[in-house]
């Protein structure tokens, strides 16, 4: 299998490019040499709005910390979800996180958005918020060159639940259906819920360790999102957000168009 790296520059087959410092880096960890196959993707495609492919590549040059390469043939690729899945994540502790953005993002997330509320553990912010988050990005990076995705979910900056829930998690113009996950009695099962949303864009939102509190539960269905349960077991903070992607993935089986 040819090895694939994600390079955020403009790709157009003939064409000489300078790889990125990330991509350089992994090149040479795999001590490509010149004449040697990769694959190339940046999310933009064939460079319409809302592409997705890949691009052949052929080492041209390896340098002491750079690493030219000759791009080939585009290839357009359809291994997106169906559709547009968005999760909204108390933060686990210890590298959970880093877990959870990876598994999401092999299973097709679009973007993740981190929160810090009443009962996290971890809390970010200022330099380490920044350096946390390049890492986040990172690891997406890295799981999209592994699994085949051309397209890599967007991160966020970390934020708090109740300034996230008067902003963005508030607006319910955009047509996204909204689900809280939680341990309520009479929630919804989330199977119902996801009928009922055809193929329309999700979000969930979900507790760090110890899950929401009641009046965090309470805020965020006046903004609108509707309580939903996975089943009668109590699921870790990063297994209960993967647990929607595994099912939509399986329910919904197949790509976009």
């Amino acid at each position: 299998m040819t090895a694939r790296f994600y390079a955020d520059i403009a790709l157009s087959p003939g064409s000489s490019v300078s790889l990125p410092a990330h991509a350089a880096r992994h090149v040479q960890v795999l001590r490509m040499q010149p004449g040697d196959a990769l694959t190339l993707f940046n999310g933009q495609g064939d460079g319409q709005p809302g592409s997705e492919g890949e691009f052949a590549a052929t080492v041209e040059r390896m340098g002491r910390s750079d690493v030219e390469v000759l791009v080939g043939a585009y290839t357009a690729t359809a291994r997106e979800a169906k559709r547009a899945v968005h999760l909204a994540v108390g933060m686990p502790a210890n590298e959970r996180m880093d877990w959870l953005i990876e598994k999401a993002a092999e299973l097709g997330v679009a973007s993740i958005q981190p929160l810090m509320s009443e009962r996290s553990v971890l809390r970010i912010k200022g330099e380490r918020a920044d350096k946390k988050l390049a890492h986040w990005r990172g690891v997406a990076i890295a799981a999209c060159e592994q699994c085949g995705r051309s397209r890599v979910p967007l991160i966020h900056d970390a934020a708090n639940l109740a300034d996230w829930l008067k902003g963005a998690g508030q607006s319910t113009a955009d047509g996204v259906v909204r689900l809280l996950l939680s341990l309520q009695d009479g929630t919804r099962p989330l199977a119902e819920a996801a009928t009922a949303a055809g193929n329309g864009a999700l979000t969930f939102l979900s507790g760090p360790e110890g899950g929401l509190s009641p009046a965090e539960e309470a805020a965020a269905m006046a903004c609108g999102f509707a309580a939903v349960t996975l089943g009668p077991r109590v699921l870790r903070a990063e297994t209960a957000p993967l647990a929607c992607l595994a099912f939509l993935a399986v329910a919904g089986a197949g790509t976009a168009p």
